[in-house]
Parts: structure tokens; C-alpha cells; sequence
């Protein structure tokens, strides 16, 4: 049986479940890799930290629109060119994702290397600060052809249905960084100290071997789909193909990251502590997007098999019982750190002040990450149904929210940072209920429902 006509007849929640467990066990790997990575930086001492929260966001910006939104759109393709039985079309959208990948790469690093200084100066680095920010996506930036080869190859590896070989590839490049993070970060032996350029140069070399290793898997041709670099005519029309869903769904990697963005602005007026306080903070709830995507991934193939195959009922149960399993494991996680934020806020240094900013965070925003994991992962599926338009505007509103409340708070005058994360709170329960509220009123129907179910009968609806 092939892995498409076993996602079409298989129980959907223990298919759902079989399907994200590697990817969500690999996610908790990048989420200790991603806790390292700041344990490291903080060592090195509260500019150090400060700077890296200056970065995080556009490294999650990158991950997020090439796993997420540019990944989603691959994945859903060729799910759907795989869910229809068309092998030939589906090997023909992989290598140009593949080229797609190296042409995003160097304009990422031609903008974030180009207008670094300007941007990281623009979100309020100085001195020291900016000094580590720079350093730190310099490396970056000018190795983000492995992330992006990594996030994209692995798009296409899970939408033919092959999740544990995507997961060991990211638990590999997830150890090679820390290992490496560690040797670069603080020398050891005739390696030099390198501070924070060494946890950015970690990030490139973990990404590398996980992209190294996905790249001999298909070029194989081991999981029922080849990556094939010769026998493919390049031609623009696939580029539309691919870039007209995840364009339209990259708005929504933009518009989290730029809540962010708006939101560490006005942290970073209230000195260095506040924003390595809220750095730390806000790095949690970045760390629940790759948890979000180890079972949204999941929900990308299984929806895209089956709208390609015309089951879009049941493609919408898939949906529903993905986001409904996200929005638990995000609000636990939240409810925890909300009652002990100091689990997750003394990890990463020993400024008392830096600490207490964090729990702050944490016992405001904690209690709304239910809402974000729900929205976000019906924005993943809806890219295995090809149209993220709703989820995607849903993030906008949030963005409006913080932005427009934010300026609200500010022209007031002196601002507490608590005001803020109340604000954040506000944006990720507003972000939640309007994705969840498009889905349910049809967003993803192409035709009416009584048509729907009939196609789904011809087909079948095995539970």
C-alpha cells in the first residue's frame, strides 16, 4: 500500500498522531537546540543576549518562511500532485523548489547582510549590542542557503509521506549544532573563541549536515519520489505554481515576525535589561512554532492527499483534530510557565533584573499560547489545501492589535513592560478565534458542501 492510499483510508487521528510523533520529537530537539544556543550567548553576558534577541526574529523569519510558508506551499503541492497519482508532476515541482531555495537564499543574505547595520539599528541596537547583533547574522546570513536547502528539501521529503527520514535529518543537524556551538562559542583546544559569530556559524553547519543528508535521500530516489537535476525543463509556470500559494502564505511569517519586531521596538526604549528580559521571553514563543509545525507538517500532507484526491470533508477533519492536538500541547506548555515561569526564565543568566522581566512575560502571554498553536496550525493546513488566504489575514489583525495598541501605550508615555505582554496576550486570543472562526465558516470550500460530501462518498470516507 503507498504511503497516499494509506493517509486516504487510515483512521485520521492515529494516522495524524503516527505521522507528526517523529516530527514533533525532532522539534523538541530544536527546541533544546534553540535553549543551548541561548544558554551559550548567555554566558558571554547581557549585550551578548541582548543582541541575539535583536537577531531572533529574522532567523525565525527564515525558518518560518522556508519551512513554513514557501515549505508549506511545496509540501501541499506535491502532496497533491502525489494524492492524484502524478509522480511526473510532483518530481517536477521538487526540483524547482530546489532552485526556488537557492535563489531565496542569496536574497536574504544580500538584504540582511547589505542593510544589517541599518536594520539592527533601526530596532533600537547600540554599542555593544549592535557589535554582537552584527556579528552574529553576518554568519548567518551569509550561510542561510543550509537552512533554506534543509527546510525545503524536508518539505518535499514529508509530502510523500517519509516524516522519520525528515526527523532524523533535523535530530542530526539539531546535535550538530549543539556540539559545535559549544567547541565555537568558548574554544576548546586549538579551536579559537569565537562568542557569538561561533553560535551562528553552529546554526549553518547543523543545517548543512541535515540538508546533506535529505539531498542523498532523494537524489536516490528511496522514498517514492526523485529529486531529479537533469531531465526537467525549468520553466516559470511551476515557479508560479509554488510561489502563488506560499507568497500569499509568507504574509503570515511576516506579519508574526514584524509583531515582534513592533514589540521589541518598544522594549528596546526601556534599556538593555528589558530586552534581553524580553528576548528570553519571546523566544518561547517562538520555540512553540517548530512544535506547532512537527504536527501542522503532518496536517500539510494529510490535507493535501486529500484534496487532491477530492476528499475535502475529511480533509477538514484532518484539519480540525491537528489544530485541536496543537492548541493542547501549546497551552500546557503555556499553563506551565505561566505558574513557574522560572523554569524557562532562570535558564539563561544570572541578571536578577533580566529574570524578573521574563517571569513577567511568561505569566501574562503564557495563558494565551493555546490560541497561537491553534491558529497557527490551521494556517499550516490550509496550505495543504492551497489556500491560506483567512489564516493569513488572521495574522494581520493580530499584527494591527499589538501595532495600533502598542502606539496607543507609548504616546501615553513612560510604558510598562507588563502593559506590552498584556498586548501580546491580547494579539495571539485575537489571532486564534478569527483563523479558527474562517475555517469553520468555509474559507477552505471550493464548492458547496452537499457537493463536497457527495464527491467524498464516491471516493470514499473510510474513518
Amino acid at each position: 500500500m503507498s504511503p497516499q492510499t494509506w493517509i486516504l483510508t487510515a483512521p485520521i487521528a492515529p494516522t495524524l498522531a503516527r505521522m507528526a510523533a517523529p516530527n514533533v520529537i525532532a522539534m523538541f530537539i530544536m527546541f533544546a537546540t534553540s535553549a543551548a544556543e541561548a544558554w551559550y550567548v548567555g554566558q558571554l553576558g547581557i549585550a551578548a543576549l541582548a543582541g541575539l534577541a535583536l537577531v531572533f526574529p529574522l532567523f525565525m523569519l527564515t525558518t518560518m518562511l522556508s519551512a513554513g510558508s514557501i515549505g508549506g506551499a511545496v509540501a501541499g503541492a506535491v502532496a497533491q500532485r502525489l494524492g492524484a497519482d502524478d509522480r511526473e508532476g510532483a518530481e517536477t515541482l521538487a526540483l524547482h523548489a530546489f532552485v526556488l531555495a537557492l535563489a531565496a537564499a542569496a536574497l536574504m543574505a544580500a538584504v540582511f547582510i547589505g542593510f544589517g547595520e541599518a536594520i539592527f539599528t533601526r530596532l533600537g541596537g547600540r554599542g555593544a549590542v549592535l557589535q554582537h547583533a552584527l556579528g552574529y547574522s553576518t554568519l548567518l546570513f551569509g550561510g542561510g542557503v543550509a537552512l533554506w536547502l534543509a527546510n525545503i528539501l524536508s518539505s518535499i521529503v514529508r509530502a510523500a509521506g517519509q516524516m522519520k527520514v525528515a526527523a532524523r535529518a533535523m535530530v542530526a543537524g539539531s546535535l550538530t549544532q549543539i556540539a559545535t556551538g559549544y567547541l565555537l562559542v568558548f574554544g576548546v583546544g586549538p579551536l579559537p573563541a569565537m562568542g557569538i559569530r561561533g553560535a551562528a556559524l553552529a546554526v549553518v553547519l547543523g543545517f548543512g549536515f541535515s540538508a546533506l543528508l535529505q539531498a542523498v535521500y532523494l537524489l536516490r530516489g528511496r522514498g517514492g519520489i526523485r529529486l531529479r537535476l537533469r531531465g526537467i525543463a525549468i520553466e516559470g509556470r511551476h515557479f508560479v505554481t509554488l510561489l502563488r500559494t506560499g507568497l500569499l502564505a509568507s504574509i503570515s511569517p511576516v506579519s508574526s515576525v514584524a509583531t515582534v519586531i513592533v514589540i521589541t521596538g518598544f522594549v528596546a526604549r526601556l534599556g538593555e535589561e528589558a530586552l534581553a528580559g524580553y528576548g528570553i521571553g519571546s523566544r518561547l514563543e517562538f520555540l512553540l512554532i517548530p512544535m506547532i509545525f512537527g504536527i501542522g507538517a503532518a496536517s500539510i500532507t494529510m490535507v493535501g492527499v486529500h484534496f487532491g484526491a477530492g476528499q475535502e470533508d475529511r480533509g477538514h477533519r484532518v484539519a480540525w483534530t491537528a489544530a485541536i492536538g496543537a492548541a493542547v500541547i501549546t497551552g500546557t506548555v503555556g499553563g506551565t510557565v505561566a505558574l513557574f515561569p522560572g523554569l524557562w526564565a532562570d535558564l539563561f543568566t544570572q541578571a536578577e533584573s533580566v529574570r524578573q522581566i521574563c517571569r513577567d512575560y511568561l505569566r501574562i502571554a503564557g495563558p494565551a499560547y493555546g490560541f497561537f498553536g491553534l491558529g497557527l496550525c490551521l494556517y499550516f493546513s490550509s496550505q495543504g489545501v492551497r489556500k491560506p488566504l483567512w489564516p493569513v489575514l488572521a495574522g494581520v489583525l493580530r499584527l494591527t492589535v499589538i501595532a495600533v495598541g502598542g502606539s496607543i501605550l507609548v504616546s501615553g508615555g513612560a510604558v510598562e513592560p507588563k502593559s506590552l505582554f498584556w498586548l501580546i496576550a491580547a494579539g495571539m486570543v485575537v489571532y486564534g478565534v478569527a483563523s479558527a472562526l474562517a475555517v469553520k465558516f468555509g474559507a477552505w470550500r471550493s464548492r458547496p458542501a452537499k457537493a463536497a460530501a457527495g464527491a467524498t462518498a464516491l471516493v470514499g470516507n473510510s474513518r
